[in-house]
């Protein structure tokens, strides 16, 4: 089995930043969600990735949001990559200059190799669970054999992840990387350092 890459998203703290990337993880995400507890502002994302080591990507999340809103936070912090959690169309994901990766809810009846073509300048393809009125961050799993669908594009699951359930959750589904949050947090926000090692090691083992 090929590396797992790891992303730790929902980052409101610049120390739970530190804390990710001393224990090897790939990425953060920032949350540009203003209806999220985990939600930032561009300073506070300015100031999370000010401390950050070298190599590490820099994730912003957008749900449904202004054009205008997206732009404004692209040229205000130093991000790496797109993450939408909304309805946006392939047109809007790829219109910032920035590669892009495009959420998808599980919902009964979603097929990933069809979205996969309709989003055919993503990055990749992030699956989540589904929650009614929800975009993501529910800390609920969803039944990883739905995942059956052959396609190129990289795949990453998130979708209450903990240390305890993301073997079974890799070996399942043998994604590209996985996504977590909730699984890593000891109140929505805020991180655990205890709990990212303990993640991060299980991780190492597969």
């Amino acid at each position: 089995m090929n590396r797992v890459r790891v992303k730790i998203c929902g980052i409101t703290r610049s120390v739970d930043a530190v804390e990710a990337a001393r224990e090897g993880v790939d990425a953060i995400g920032l949350v540009f969600y203003g209806n999220s507890p985990r939600s930032v502002d561009a300073d506070l994302a300015r100031e999370i990735i000010s401390r950050l080591p070298p190599f590490v990507c820099k994730v912003g999340l957008f749900v449904n949001a202004d054009r205008g809103y997206v732009q404004f936070i692209t040229d205000q912090v130093s991000l790496d990559l797109l993450q939408f959690h909304g309805e946006e169309s392939a047109a809007e994901c790829g219109s910032f200059r920035l590669p892009y990766i495009k959420a998808v809810r599980m919902h009964p009846g979603v097929n990933l190799a069809e979205i996969s073509k309709r989003y055919a300048d993503a990055a990749g393809i992030l699956i989540d669970s589904y929650v009614e009125g929800v975009a993501g961050g529910t800390g609920k799993t969803f039944a990883w054999s739905r995942v059956s669908d052959q396609f190129e594009k990289p795949l990453v699951l998130a979708g209450g992840l903990t240390a305890e359930n993301v073997t079974e959750a890799v070996r399942q589904v043998r994604p590209y990387a996985v996504d977590v949050s909730g699984g890593v947090e000891s109140s929505k926000g805020v991180k655990d350092r205890a709990k990212i090692a303990k993640f991060m090691d299980q991780i190492r083992r597969l």
